[in-house]
């Protein structure tokens, strides 16, 4: 061991070191569209954290978080993802419940 101590941890698995961009160089895809369209026609409470990442990816790039450009590049598809999800489910539960209100009233 040297007078200066042990050397610094490695950086976390998928992590890029300070200051180097990646390979390709551009920033990863932002999402903003998509997280937009989400909140408008899925689900507010889900959409809302989609746009926030989102817009978080090409400052952080512009800023050198390159691993944190790509964290909220991630997060956003995440919460955009679950968003869509989660508007297709109510409107497939909104259908078979008129359906099945439908169905109800003409038995009678």
């Amino acid at each position: 061991m040297s007078e200066y101590g042990s050397p610094p941890p490695p950086p976390p698995y998928g992590a890029m070191p300070p200051g180097q961009p990646p390979a390709g160089g551009a920033p990863p895809p932002n999402y903003l569209v998509w997280a937009i369209l989400a909140t408008i026609f899925c689900c507010l409470p889900l959409g809302i954290p989609a746009i926030v990442f989102a817009s978080q990816v090409n400052s952080k790039w512009q800023m050198g978080d390159y691993a944190g450009a790509q964290n909220s590049s991630q997060r956003a598809r995440q919460f955009a993802l679950w968003s869509t999800i989660a508007g297709v489910v109510v409107v497939v539960l909104y259908i078979l419940l008129a359906l099945a209100g439908a169905l109800s009233t003409s038995n009678d």
